[in-house]
């Protein structure tokens, strides 16, 4: 490509790049702007060319050219959660790497802000599609976000009208439960999830893949769920209340998420009972602070969700007759230190006739 001036860098519109690529305007703005094949070669041409006369498309002309916003409206319950924030990290980088914008709405559960979310802003409809992050929406906001003609797509869900990207949450449960079940375990008690009016998607298949486990087992009878919300602090209550009777301690415990697990741990810690010598622990999530706690886990990956959530939004973008489709990533056994065998430190069950 030939040298360019300091006067031809100070040009940036697209007929200049198109130029230097020694291509059309209309090959130069589907190369930049995503829309329409350009062959790799090409692409790479102009992108060069644009990089050196330090073009930035403009988002109006490119919405102008191709009938779309070029941005993405993403919904989820809280911003400020592990799991949600890791999310939001892979759909963000996802769309900046397409050179699209984001809208990001916090439709927390129960607030009036999220009614006026639906009602209102997703309304006016200034996004080309919507990825929905662990909403589970009511049927009629379902219903409100698909009437507005615009691909959607669901982070976790059971939504059979929109593409869904999840992990098998039952399987992780199962998983979960068996690894602890061949450590010789048999006292194992689920601990978290089904706190609220309605039992989350998430939550009843994790409490599902659990009890199959133990069924499958031969220990149906042992089968044993104590409901909490998915946070520390209410797994570490419910642990104390848990383990704080020794008549009915379990040795092991499935918790629905990391953080109800770390929860149980500090409420162990402070109980006098090690880990795992005196209780095995394991998780789901592969929290942040998993590692700092040595805590054993079935590991999901939320960044790739979230990347894999633009990738099929996209693809109904470009084709709106796209069939919906349900990619489910199988969650990875990380063995830590909060697991071990059976053995002597274990608490025996003390019957209560004595």
């Amino acid at each position: 490509m030939a040298e360019v001036s300091e006067e031809a860098t100070r040009v940036s519109g697209i007929a200049d790049v198109a130029r230097l690529a020694g291509v059309s305007k209309s090959t130069a703005s589907r190369a930049l702007s995503g829309s329409g094949y350009v062959s790799p070669a090409t692409r790479e041409r102009v992108t060069a060319a644009a990089v050196a006369l330090g073009y930035v498309p403009s988002t109006n002309a490119q919405s102008l050219a191709t009938g779309r916003t070029q941005n993405v409206g993403v919904v989820m319950p809280y911003v400020n959660r592990w799991f949600f924030a890791e999310v939001l990290e892979g759909i963000q980088s996802a769309l900046l790497e397409r050179g699209l914008d984001l809208t990001l709405y916090d439709a927390t559960p129960g607030s009036d802000r999220r009614r006026r979310i639906f009602d209102d802003f997703l309304a006016r409809k200034r996004f080309d599609g919507l990825i929905a992050v662990g909403l589970e929406p009511q049927e009629d906001e379902l219903d409100r976000m698909l009437s507005f003609d615009k691909p959607v797509v669901s982070v976790i869900g059971s939504s059979p009208r929109t593409s869904v990207v999840t992990i098998d949450d039952e399987d992780a449960a199962s998983r979960a439960t068996g690894h602890l079940l061949a450590l010789g375990h048999t006292r194992i008690v689920f601990l978290g999830g089904g706190a609220g009016a309605r039992d989350h998607h998430v939550e009843a298949s994790r409490v599902r893949g659990y009890r199959e486990a133990m069924a499958e087992a031969g220990l149906a009878h042992e089968v044993r769920h104590l409901p909490a919300t998915l946070s520390m602090p209410d797994g570490y209550a419910a642990a104390v209340d848990l383990l704080s009777d020794p008549r009915e301690r379990p040795t092991a415990i499935v918790a629905a998420c990391d953080e109800v697990a770390i929860g149980a741990m500090v409420a162990a810690r402070r109980l006098g009972i090690q880990v795992p010598a005196g209780l095995s622990i394991i998780g789901i999530d592969d929290h942040e602070y998993a590692d700092m706690f040595a805590l054993t886990t079935m590991q999901q990956i939320p960044r790739e969700q979230g990347a894999t959530a633009v990738e099929l939004l996209i693809r109904q973008i470009e084709d709106p007759a796209a069939e919906v489709v349900d990619v489910v990533l199988k969650p990875r056994l990380v063995v830590r230190s909060s697991t071990a065998p059976l053995g002597r430190g274990a608490v025996p069950r003390i019957d209560a006739a004595g």
